[in-house]
C-alpha cells in the first residue's frame, strides 16, 4: 500500500489500539523507507561521479597513451636516422685506415686486429712510407664513440701532416708534432674544457739498417724474441689533453731487429674486457702473456687466436 495512509483511530478500545499501533508502524516504515531512499540515491550520486571520475580518467589515459605513441614513434625515427649517421661515420672512419692491399704490400708479415666495439671505435691503426722507412702506430683516443671517432680523425690527419708536410720519420719527434697539432686543433688551454687526447705507441722500421725506432704515450711496445718477452715503457705523456703547463719531450727508442722477431703495439681496448665465470678484467699482464704464448704462430693464426 501507500506509506501515506493511517487507519481512523475512534474511540478508545481494542481496536482502537491496534489503530495507533498500525499507524506508528506505518510511520516508522515510511520513516525507514524515506531513509533508504536517499541513502539510495545519495549512494547512486556518488556511483555516477565515479563513474564521471572513471570515464575521465580513462579518457586521459586515453589522451597519454596516445601522446606516448607519437613520442615513441619520434624516438625511433630520430633514434634510427641518428644510428644511420653513425653507420655513415663508421664507414668514413674505415676509409681513413690503410687498404689491406696497401698493408701487404708495405709490411707483409704483419697483423692487425682492429675489431670496434662500438658501431664506431676511439681505436685506429695508422701505416705510412717514407724515404724507404716504414712508420706503424696504434693509437688509443680519448672518450667513446662519436666524440672519439671525431678524435680518430683529427689523430689521423696529424700524423699525415707530420709524415708528408714536416717529413718526420722519428717517432719521438712525430709524437711532439701530433700532440702540438692536436692541441692547436682542439684550442686547448688551461682555461678550456676539451681536454681530449690519445695515448699511442708508435715504430719506425729501416729494413736497409734493420732498426726499429718507438716512442710511446703511455702505450708500450712489446718484443718477443726467441722466445723472451722485452717490453719497451712508454712515456707517462699524453697526446692532447689538460696536461699543457709541461714540456712534453718523447723518448725515442732504438734497437737491431733480428729474424724471428714479433713485435706488438696495442691499445687498451682487448684488456679492458671482462669475461671468464667471474665476470673479471681481461688486464694487460694476462694480455701480454697471452701474446708470449702465440709469438711463435704464423701472423694469420695470431689473428684468428685473438
Amino acid at each position: 500500500g501507500h506509506m501515506n495512509e493511517r487507519a481512523e483511530v475512534v474511540g478508545n478500545n481494542e481496536i482502537t489500539s491496534l489503530s495507533e499501533q498500525f499507524n506508528n508502524m506505518i510511520a516508522e516504515l515510511e520513516s525507514y523507507y524515506n531513509e533508504l531512499e536517499q541513502k539510495v540515491k545519495e549512494r547512486t550520486a556518488e556511483v555516477v561521479a565515479q563513474k564521471e571520475e572513471i570515464e575521465a580518467q580513462r579518457d586521459t589515459l586515453r589522451e597519454q597513451r596516445n601522446m606516448l605513441a607519437k613520442v615513441n614513434d619520434s624516438l625511433q625515427k630520430a633514434y634510427y636516422e641518428i644510428e644511420d649517421s653513425i653507420h655513415y661515420a663508421s664507414r668514413i672512419q674505415r676509409a681513413i685506415l690503410p687498404p689491406d692491399d696497401y698493408l701487404k704490400k708495405v709490411i707483409p708479415n704483419a697483423f692487425f686486429f682492429y675489431r670496434p666495439r662500438d658501431i664506431v671505435s676511439v681505436d685506429f691503426y695508422w701505416v705510412a712510407s717514407k724515404n724507404g722507412k716504414i712508420v706503424v702506430s696504434a693509437v688509443d683516443c680519448t672518450g667513446h664513440g662519436v666524440p672519439g671517432a671525431f678524435m680518430s680523425i683529427v689523430g689521423n690527419n696529424q700524423l699525415n701532416y707530420a709524415l708528408n708536410v714536416e717529413e718526420e720519420t722519428e717517432p719521438a719527434k712525430i709524437l711532439k708534432l701530433l700532440d702540438e697539432g692536436v692541441t692547436t686543433t682542439l684550442r686547448q688551454t688551461k682555461n678550456e674544457s676539451i681536454q681530449d687526447g690519445m695515448d699511442l705507441a708508435m715504430v719506425t722500421i729501416d729494413k736497409e739498417a734493420r732498426t726499429v725506432q718507438y716512442s710511446g704515450a703511455f702505450n708500450p711496445l712489446i718484443l718477443v724474441r726467441k722466445g723472451e718477452l722485452i717490453k719497451y715503457k712508454a712515456d707517462r705523456i699524453p697526446i692532447g689533453g689538460h696536461i699543457l703547463e709541461i714540456k712534453k719531450n718523447f723518448t725515442n727508442n732504438e734497437f737491431t731487429y733480428e729474424d724471428g722477431d714479433m713485435i706488438y703495439m696495442y691499445s687498451d681496448g682487448y684488456a679492458d674486457q671482462f669475461g671468464g665465470e667471474k665476470g673479471s678484467k681481461y688486464l694487460t699482464g694476462r694480455f701480454n702473456k697471452f701474446l708470449h704464448s702465440i709469438a711463435d704462430q704464423s701472423v694469420e693464426k695470431q689473428s684468428e687466436l685473438l
